[in-house]
């Protein structure tokens, strides 16, 4: 199917992928790139520094400034706002507008606005209405004035947040079946009488491999968020020793999110797996064992060099 353009929309450009559709009113100026089977609906406007994927959707009202890039497979909702430059004044354009990028899968929701510079990750949504002042990790779903995590995407339930793995008692802990191979909800011994409370763990007993490294993450603001990356060797051990964290974990086809709220109970991750910490209470307080020493070049930090790797195993 060719190009269809509305006989009241203005396109310029030239660069438009087959089995497009522009509506009414919409208006491309001529150097931006539209990708294949694209929708554009009425009262778009696209600037010259534009790049849109293939298979985007861009609801009614919305404008793409200079600077932006779209990917494949984004859905852009009625009268979401892009910004592009921090600090506008009229007539004064600065040297180069913020570059924002919106990758590949992610949503955003109607009325939602993106502040300059932002990056959407792969697979995000968008909450409508929000206010997103900073990055978007993949996978996330963001919600809010400013934007924060409200949960991250199931792989298995496309569209639906994960469902929290809420853990009724410590003793039920053989019934949680997680979805995410490698991953895994650990029994830690506790004990209490008249002097406290103590909760323990030794190698081979109740410890999954033997630690060379500890870390503990507190004093964490609620919308910050840890980790986002994975290990390519490493082990490790996540007990939440006070307040209450969340943990999302994926292999790039499925994934979980579990709350950690108690010490009696770690959360085991494997090498491999892509994990970030979020929704911190002001009282949260993340002790992580590691398998061993400190080492970048044991972490993978960027989604899609993750989904690369996986493919080569």
């Amino acid at each position: 199917m060719p190009v269809s353009i509305h006989p009241k929309a203005i396109v310029e450009t030239k660069s438009v992928g087959k089995n497009t559709r522009v509506w009414a009113f919409a208006h491309i100026l001529p150097q931006a790139v539209i990708g294949e089977n694209c929708n554009i609906c009425d009262h778009v406007f696209i600037e010259n520094d534009v790049r849109v994927g293939d298979n985007v959707t861009i609801k009614c009202g919305v404008q793409l400034w200079d600077g932006i890039e779209i990917e494949d497979n984004v859905f852009i909702g009625p009268n979401v706002t892009f910004t592009n430059d921090p600090l506008p004044r009229s007539k004064k354009k600065p040297p180069r507008f913020s570059r924002t990028l919106v990758k590949k899968g992610a949503s955003i929701g109607a009325n939602a606005t993106i502040l300059p510079g932002i990056t959407i990750g792969q697979n995000a949504m968008v909450g409508a209405g929000s206010v997103v002042t900073i990055d978007v990790p993949a996978n996330a779903v963001v919600k809010g004035n400013p934007a924060q995590i409200d949960g991250y995407i199931s792989f298995k339930t496309r569209g639906k947040p994960v469902k929290i793995t809420e853990t009724a008692g410590i003793d039920s802990l053989e019934k949680v079946k997680l979805n995410v191979d490698g991953v895994k909800l650990l029994k830690i011994p506790v004990f209490h009488d008249l002097r406290g409370a103590l909760t323990y763990g030794q190698y081979p007993e109740n410890l999954p491999f033997m630690p060379r490294r500890f870390f503990i993450v507190y004093d964490v603001p609620s919308s910050k968020v840890h980790g986002q990356h994975a290990h390519r060797t490493l082990e490790q051990l996540l007990i939440c020793l006070r307040g209450s964290i969340h943990i999302n974990v994926d292999n790039g086809k499925d994934s979980d999110a579990i709350v950690l709220n108690n010490s009696g109970y770690g959360l085991y991750i494997s090498p491999l797996i892509w994990a970030s910490q979020y929704k911190y209470t002001a009282d949260g307080m993340l002790l992580v064992l590691a398998s061993d020493v400190y080492d970048e070049k044991e972490y993978i930090r960027d989604y899609d060099e993750y989904l690369s790797i996986l493919k080569g195993h």
